[in-house]
């Protein structure tokens, strides 16, 4: 693993950690020329995943893109980028697990939305407003009864989002 400061390819691992699901690997490193310390993620390599948008069209899965969406809908809301990142994972090992190596973007943005709920309300509506693509205050309204109802029964949710990695 090449040094981020100047560049040698050598470094020795100072301490590995396996994160709680098992699929990724944490590893502090030190560079043996400058001493520089950094750390990698190891994540073990998977058939790839293909989501299948709504116009028909396919593409791989993009963490990135999807912590992003959820970032926007997050913004100025108390909620920490490691929250994301465990619900980021969470959806990614949910699809992986799936027996198709195709999952629909309905499907992900289902995911997103059980998470989001139980994360921040404020975050899930803005999420849902862009995902379910609200065209009219009425859909607000329609959402926010939905979300009173599943508010009440927000205990029963599979992921816990204070996990550490």
């Amino acid at each position: 693993m090449k040094c981020l400061q100047c560049q040698n390819p050598e470094s020795k691992v100072l301490e590995s950690r396996e994160s709680r699901d098992g699929r990724t690997v944490r590893r502090r490193r030190e560079c043996v020329s400058c001493g520089y310390r950094f750390t990698t993620f190891e994540r073990s390599e998977e058939q790839p995943l293909y989501v299948i948008k709504r116009d028909g069209t396919r593409e791989l899965f993009n963490r990135e893109k999807l912590l992003k969406s959820m970032s926007i809908a997050c913004q100025k809301r108390s909620v920490s980028s490691k929250s994301l990142d465990v619900i980021s994972d969470w959806v990614e090992s949910t699809c992986h697990s799936f027996e198709e190596r195709e999952v629909t973007s309905y499907k992900i943005g289902e995911l997103v939305l059980e998470a989001l709920l139980k994360l921040d309300p404020v975050a899930y509506v803005r999420f849902a407003s862009v995902y379910r693509a609200f065209s009219s205050p009425e859909d607000f309204v329609c959402e926010l009864k939905m979300l009173t109802e599943k508010a009440q029964n927000k205990n029963n949710f599979k992921i816990d989002l204070e996990k550490e990695n």
